[in-house]
């Protein structure tokens, strides 16, 4: 049985931390110490939550998991590990991270994205996207001399993939002669899908187009209409696109409303 990063930092939390007396049934003794039931259901849980069969095999692995942390601990304990720095900073990153993660989905869970945000997002995404898709192959150097240079080849009857291959920078096109498939504009930096939707089809860049990736020669080997996503394939990355902005948001207000002071 495999647990999630969140219920072993909450078996730790629960283990690390001094247990309490409470009206809590106990689901085991180690040297008089009891480890809670409450923590084995809050295992079993999460286990029923994410898909996972439960049955008697699997409690008796997570009660044998928690006695075993258990011993553990307190050898850690008995050794002084717990009073030291190191040791005291990342139990409260630990504690904080868990702490956030817990808001953060309890934010996304009390503001779910509704249905006409997610299909207004879709029409943006229509909107950027355009409609066409372009097929180009295109040469990458480090200077505008050397692209000039392969231009000049170019206007001699040079072969485009060959020289591509030869000189091209790009190692995820160079084997196949520069062609970069079929891609929206949006999928490219600026500099190279403005050249790319000016080309007319079979011709290339006349003059070497700079991008932060150095200096093309960009040939465009044709056009079509483009095939968007069905809303249903992509609603959840949209859905997620959403809650990224709606987080971001969220944290915004807080710095604003905060009176913070650094040192």
């Amino acid at each position: 049985m495999t647990f999630t990063h969140k219920t072993l930092l909450a078996i730790a939390f629960g283990l690390l931390l001094p247990t309490a007396q409470a009206a809590d049934g106990v689901a085991a003794t180690v040297n008089g110490k009891p480890i809670k039931q409450s923590l084995m259901d809050f295992i079993i849980k999460d286990a029923n939550t994410r898909g996972q069969k439960v049955d008697d095999n699997t409690r008796a692995v997570v009660l044998n998991k928690l006695i075993s942390s258990e011993l553990v601990l307190q050898e850690a304990q008995k050794q002084g590990l717990d009073k030291k720095p190191d040791y005291q900073a990342r139990e409260e990153l630990l504690r904080r991270e868990l702490l956030v993660n817990t808001y953060i989905e309890s934010y996304i869970k009390k503001n779910p994205v509704d249905e006409a945000v997610t299909k207004a997002e879709y029409e943006k995404f229509k909107k950027q996207l355009g409609d066409k898709e372009y097929n180009a192959r295109h040469i990458l150097v480090a200077s505008e001399a050397e692209a000039k240079d392969i231009i000049a080849q170019l206007a001699k009857g040079g072969d485009f993939a060959k020289l591509a291959k030869e000189k091209t920078k790009d190692t995820g096109s160079k084997d196949k002669g520069g062609d970069l498939g079929w891609f929206p504009p949006t999928s490219m930096v600026k500099p190279f899908s403005d050249a790319v939707t000016r080309l007319q089809k079979g011709l290339y860049t006349t003059v070497p187009v700079q991008t932060q990736f150095g200096w093309h020669v960009i040939k465009l080997e044709d056009t079509r209409p483009l095939q968007v996503p069905a809303y249903d394939k992509i609603k959840s990355d949209l859905q997620k696109q959403v809650q990224q902005r709606n987080l971001e948001k969220m944290l915004n207000d807080l710095r604003e409303k905060a009176k913070v002071v650094t040192n």
